[in-house]
């Protein structure tokens, strides 16, 4: 017989979680170049088997959460927001993981205080230690992300002086701040929909990969996130202009954010406010808050071209992959079309993604907020460039929305398999880092299950 779940196990096993991962990133994660080590040395190999370790456990307390919530007595949102806290606590203070992406922050914050133009130039332009951290491959990237997260980068940048571990510590708050947004949003929309304010919660703001990506990670789609829960709410809420405000300032983070202004016209249509209102009055407010945002960044408008960042040459991206299979066999075959094997692709994924976007708005249309989730998952799975977090964006309003518990079921694989999807330093995997990795994770399922059974052992013997 199974041993009874009950929160205080589910509190400590994931907590351990978290603390065993922070203590192996010391020394295999995304560290500061002067930091890093060999991935041969010792302490990077303890460390990576740690991390994974570590990640293994988190899965394992999250599953148990989740079968709590199934049982008699399921704990209250306000009990799970407390167990979000203390498992996010351990990483507050620990390095950066499974990116450098928070380097590229820090550093464009730098280029857009010192006035540079972040949407022409790469952080190889702003020169010293910041830009000496960001990876070789966005060197001379220009900025992907909108003057809102830009102007709060910036902002940062002139408070810590540009200092490393202040600002890394500034931007890992900011996430913070994105994830009490989205914990806030996910039971409101819930009660909304008539969704399980708990399960949504469960789902959207505490599963693995919220923790490991946007807490440790620190990355900006936890802003995003937690700007457009917020403005969907207001918009449920009979507040349509907040909500298209609030919409708006997530795209300036984020741009697929962008389609929440489509969720934001239907609930108003749904409100009873003919077509042509809700569209002008949702239009007009994402414009003037676009021109004031723009305006206050100082930035100017290169957010718009600079959308078409160009993408890593190994993304794993579906189009991608299928671009690179495509490219190799024509190659092989001496065809010239080889070159143009990954951008067709590319583009016949956009066009997958529009067609699938047309057709779950006409099919959801009465369930806004469950349409917007499906679509931001079309648009991260298609898409050119394809990141773990990236499940995240339809995840969340999936959590919060979804007409029944079917869709949430099938789901909760999606983090579990992704958060085992990047190593801690944010590089690519060589074969012994691989090894460590699964070696760290295959003893964590061992010292699960000897646990399991030590807890199970008394109740069989009382049985007998």
């Amino acid at each position: 017989m199974a041993p009874p779940v009950d929160l205080r196990r589910c509190q400590v096993l994931g907590l351990a979680g978290t603390a065993v991962l922070a203590a192996g990133g010391e020394t295999a994660g995304a560290l500061p170049a002067r930091e890093l080590l060999a991935p041969s040395s010792a302490g990077a190999a303890l460390g990576l088997v740690g991390v994974y370790f570590g990640v293994v456990l988190l899965i394992a307390a999250w599953a148990l959460l989740g079968r709590l919530l199934r049982g008699p007595e399921p704990p209250s949102p306000r009990a799970l927001l407390l167990v979000l806290a203390l498992w996010a606590a351990p990483l507050l203070l620990a390095p950066p993981l499974f990116s450098r992406d928070v380097y590229s922050y820090l550093a464009q914050g730098a280029m857009v205080d010192a006035r540079l133009d972040v949407y022409t130039y790469g952080p190889s332009h702003l020169g010293g230690p910041l830009a000496d951290e960001v990876a070789p491959l966005w060197q001379h990237t220009a900025a992907p992300y909108g003057p809102v997260f830009l102007t709060a980068a910036a902002a940062l940048s002139a408070l810590t002086s540009g200092e490393l571990p202040a600002g890394l510590l500034g931007m890992r708050l900011l996430a913070l701040l994105g994830v009490a947004l989205m914990a806030v949003a996910l039971p409101r929309l819930a009660r909304h929909t008539g969704a399980d304010p708990a399960a949504a919660l469960w789902l959207g703001a505490l599963n693995p990969l919220v923790l490991l990506h946007l807490v440790a990670g620190a990355h900006n789609d936890a802003l995003m996130l937690g700007l457009l829960g917020l403005g969907l709410v207001a918009a449920l809420g009979r507040w349509p202009a907040l909500g298209a405000v609030l919409v708006t300032l997530a795209a300036l983070v984020k741009a697929p954010a962008a389609l929440g202004l489509a969720a934001v016209v239907v609930l108003q249509r749904r409100a009873g406010r003919r077509p042509a209102r809700a569209v002008l009055s949702t239009a007009g407010a994402a414009a003037v808050t676009t021109v004031a945002a723009t305006a206050a960044a100082g930035t100017g408008y290169g957010w718009i071209a600079a959308l078409d960042t160009p993408v890593s040459p190994q993304n794993w991206a579906l189009t991608s992959l299928l671009g690179r299979a495509t490219r190799a066999l024509l190659e092989h075959l001496g065809s010239d079309l080889a070159p143009l094997a990954v951008p067709a692709w590319h583009a016949l994924g956009l066009a997958l993604t529009a067609g699938l976007l047309v057709a779950i708005w006409w099919r959801f249309r009465p369930s806004p907020v469950y349409a917007l989730g499906l679509s931001l998952a079309a648009v991260a799975a298609l898409g050119p460039a394809i990141r773990p977090w990236y499940a995240l964006w339809g995840l969340f309003l999936i959590a919060a929305a979804a007409p029944d518990s079917a869709p949430r079921h099938r789901l909760t694989a999606v983090p579990c398999v992704l958060a085992l999807a990047a190593l801690p330093s944010g590089g690519p995997a060589h074969t012994g880092q691989l090894v460590l990795a699964v070696s760290g994770g295959v003893l964590a399922v061992v010292v699960l299950w000897q646990a399991h059974q030590a807890a199970s052992a008394p109740v069989l013997g009382r049985t007998a």
